[in-house]
């Protein structure tokens, strides 16, 4: 809860977000996602993220938990995928500023989707559809995502639903 109501600035700095990706899938395979296919489409030639390590490893692993949890029991399968997006620009509120978010993310399962009457609430703190949730997950990864000055988008059907983060990449200048 204290991660909610932090106002402090995080502290940013580049991140390969496929050594991200890597330990993350990592962790998943040798604890709860032990019988899922994991399938990586990666772009090689992405830039580094401005970012938290820890943060971000915090919220993929969640997203990666969720979509282990939500994947098909008989073939359960999970994408992670990264790409560079060109065009993907975020308004900085209070201001004309835009912010590039070239650098994306994505972590896609094979499950029954999500019903249409969660998906306006499904990043709000207490919104689960899990018997024993806590509904703090995905509320949880939207903050650390707005921290990092990215976003967070959901595209769901049956047998697909992928959860895309927009995230700025680190400075070439340092």
């Amino acid at each position: 809860m204290e991660m909610f109501s932090s106002q402090q600035p995080i502290e940013r700095k580049p991140v390969n977000i496929h050594e991200v990706l890597g330990h993350v899938r990592r962790l998943a395979e040798n604890g709860f996602a032990k019988n899922v296919r994991f399938v990586e489409n990666y772009d090689p030639s992405l830039p580094e993220v401005l970012g938290n390590r820890d943060l971000l490893i915090q919220a993929l692993l969640n997203l990666v938990k969720n979509a282990a949890e939500a994947a098909d029991g008989r073939a359960p399968e999970v994408q992670l995928r990264t790409g560079y997006q060109q065009g993907v620009r975020l308004a900085v509120p209070g201001g004309g500023a835009r912010v590039d978010l070239p650098l994306m993310v994505g972590i896609q399962d094979n499950g029954p989707g999500i019903s249409e009457e969660m998906k306006s609430s499904l990043f709000d703190p207490f919104v689960t559809s899990k018997p024993d949730g806590k509904g703090l997950g995905l509320a949880l990864v939207a903050k650390i995502v707005d921290d990092h000055g990215g976003m967070i988008e959901v595209d769901s059907e049956p047998r697909r639903t992928l959860f895309r983060l927009m995230l700025p990449m680190a400075d070439e200048r340092g």
